[in-house]
């Protein structure tokens, strides 16, 4: 059982003027964000004010890089050249470092997402060049990844902290990979059913895939949403079901 465990949420992926997601009230109930930064979501003003608030609150800052498709919000899997992925992650790194650096402070971690994230995370080969490219860029970046993946695996043989990641929400396949959101039972809408997945992650390190094995899980944070006052409120029940459990919710950087 461990002791303390890292809440993340994807945020600022609003759009000039389209707005998606309750940011300022997910803030509150986490301890690290994932802010987009400009090509799945997300944009110079809405980077500025997230990151902004997250200094604000205390939150481990991170980026959350995605493939260049704000029509398809990042989900729809293109066809990138090892070269491709790796200037994709350079060039979106460089626009929240900045914005970091400005409001004075600093990243503290790098999440891929959507399509980009499950391609990197079963893909060995991209797996390595990606680890590589955040060697090259800046090799305190702790890398967020999927627990068991490819890319969990790259990144510590690069000599790189990983934080494995786990989802509170989703339901997983046998080998340890999300479900589709394409199949049915790939979103868990139980809640108490969800926080209790939770919690035998983090005490027990198991959790049941969809096919009714148990599978050993490393969960170091746990990916939350806020998209909806529903969501917000599940955030909150899951770090209050926790704290109960003894167990202290702080950024990863404090203990990977």
């Amino acid at each position: 059982m461990r002791n303390t465990v890292d809440l993340n949420s994807d945020v600022g992926e609003s759009f000039g003027a389209y707005k998606l997601g309750l940011d300022e009230a997910v803030l509150g109930h986490v301890s690290s964000v994932n802010i987009a930064c400009g090509w799945h979501a997300g944009d110079p003003m809405v980077m500025e004010k997230t990151v902004a608030s997250a200094k604000e609150n205390k939150l481990g800052i991170g980026a959350h890089p995605g493939y260049p498709d704000l029509i398809g919000f990042g989900r729809r899997n293109l066809e990138v050249t090892p070269r491709e992925a790796r200037n994709y992650l350079i060039y979106q790194i460089g626009a929240l470092d900045a914005f970091a650096r400005a409001a004075g402070t600093s990243l503290q971690h790098i999440k891929l997402h959507g399509a980009f994230y499950n391609m990197v995370s079963a893909n060995a080969a991209m797996a390595k060049e990606v680890a590589k490219a955040i060697c090259d860029v800046d090799r305190q970046l702790i890398v967020l990844a999927l627990a068991g993946s490819e890319l969990a695996k790259a990144a510590r043989e690069a000599g790189l902290r990983v934080a494995e990641e786990v989802f509170a929400d989703r339901a997983y396949n046998s080998d340890g990979s999300l479900v589709s959101r394409k199949l049915a039972g790939a979103v868990i809408h139980d809640k108490n059913l969800a926080v209790l997945r939770v919690k035998r992650m983090v005490n027990e390190g198991k959790v049941t895939a969809i096919d009714g094995t148990d599978i050993a899980i490393n969960a170091d944070s746990i990916c939350v949403h806020g998209d909806n006052p529903e969501a917000v409120a599940f955030v909150k029940l899951i770090r209050e079901r926790l704290e109960a459990d003894g167990i202290q919710i702080r950024p990863m950087k404090e203990f990977v």
